[in-house]
């Protein structure tokens, strides 16, 4: 049997917020690659290196955690209004599948810099210096992003001092607008689904508990930390380290999906590792985060820990974040009640990697919630650019 060589696919490696993937111009792809499914799938299950039954991913380009096992395929937009399309793929670490049920909200912060970077908005638009806005058009769950991305000298400003816990290193700062990201995708419904701002979720063999349900950014699961025997406060290996407490809480994620509308039997969760996310609160405490920064409980205004795709998170999500910022702008939610209740248009929280700030507004109309904006800031920067290989079919 004759062995091809190797496709060699331009590609850029980058850092968005807490999180790390490969991205590409969707015209760079193969031709079979540039439409959605399964020929697709398999390029971009081979980049980063899946499915991987050791779970380290060593043959390809990711890093053997959710926040590293993405990638992002982007377009000039053809939309009204906006710049640029921007299509998530989370991919799987150890089973054959990529999961396009939502949104990445760290990588949203480089998605501006690399469509200015690459020729996807217009030159017009885009100022030589000072603070270019470019309008994302997410695809996934057909909602608008707008970044704000620092420009000096006619490039995209990677370096600065803004400081994000769970970041090691400083970088410039990257606004970005959540406009109206409630009611996500098509399968969920309302901001809150089951029309309640608190819910009890039964799940048989693991408990009854009090949960809020929320669609914004992302699908949300959030419960009680007192209930799940936790105090808020918990690291990674905390929960990460104990299987029984993974199981239990992939158990209660799939009860919630089929709460929230989100499947419609308990066996398809397992397909659908990335939506809804599983979040416990609790009211501020003292902790050391992992990094060894001490957080006192008079600097947050609620904990927050959150799960992707299986495994507790070692800071917050984006998408997870606008949620939080969500939950705790209306009165009477999980998140709004350990935050001290109360309407309030911002929030601190703090999670495994330290603190951050988000900011939501949102307003009853018609008897019903609503919120018009989530807003957050992120840095990005480019790590490696240049072309992704991966083995071409065998020749017959």
């Amino acid at each position: 049997m004759a062995h091809a060589p190797q496709i060699r696919i331009p590609a850029t490696y980058m850092r968005g917020g807490t999180s790390k993937g490969v991205f590409f111009k969707l015209t760079d792809l193969p031709e079979e690659a540039q439409v959605p499914g399964p020929d697709r799938d398999a390029l971009l299950l081979r980049v980063i290196g899946s499915p991987d039954p050791y779970g380290k991913q060593i043959d390809g380009m990711g890093a053997a955690t959710s926040s590293t096992s993405k990638t992002v395929i982007l377009s000039k937009s053809s939309r009204p209004g906006h710049d640029v399309d921007y299509l998530f793929g989370q991919v799987s670490i150890d089973q054959p599948f990529v999961d396009w049920s939502g949104n990445c909200g760290n990588l949203s912060a480089a998605v501006g810099p690399f469509a200015i970077a690459n020729g996807l908005v217009d030159a017009q638009r885009v100022p030589a210096d000072g603070m270019a806005v470019v309008r994302i058009w997410q695809a996934n769950i057909g909602k608008t992003i707008i970044a704000h991305v620092p420009m000096t000298g006619g490039q995209v400003q990677e370096t600065g001092d803004f400081e994000l816990d769970g970041v090691t290193f400083p970088a410039a700062e990257v606004r970005i607008e959540f406009l109206d990201p409630a009611d996500e995708g098509e399968e969920g419904g309302a901001m809150f689904p089951t029309g309640n701002l608190v819910d009890e979720l039964d799940v048989p063999g693991v408990g009854n508990f009090k949960a809020t349900f929320i669609n914004s950014g992302i699908p949300t699961i959030f419960l009680e930390a007192e209930a799940l025997g936790y105090t808020g406060t918990e690291l990674q290996d905390d929960i990460n380290g104990d299987p029984a407490a993974l199981a239990r809480f992939e158990t209660i994620r799939a009860h919630g999906a089929l709460r929230m509308g989100l499947i419609k039997s308990l066996d398809e969760a397992a397909g659908r590792q990335h939506t809804p996310k599983v979040a416990f609160v609790a009211r501020p405490a003292d902790y050391v985060a992992s990094s060894g920064k001490r957080i006192a409980a008079k600097d947050i205004d609620v904990l927050v820990r959150a799960l992707s795709m299986g495994k507790l998170h070692h800071a917050m999500m984006g998408t997870a974040s606008v949620a939080i910022a969500t939950a705790a702008a209306v009165p009477g939610t999980l998140v709004n009640l350990a935050a001290g209740g109360g309407e309030r248009d911002g929030v601190r929280f703090g999670h495994p990697s330290g603190t951050l700030r988000v900011g939501a507004q949102a307003s009853p109309v018609d008897g019903q919630w609503t919120v018009t904006k989530a807003i957050m800031s992120r840095s990005a920067r480019v790590l490696m650019e240049g072309a992704v290989r991966v083995p071409g079919a065998p020749a017959a």
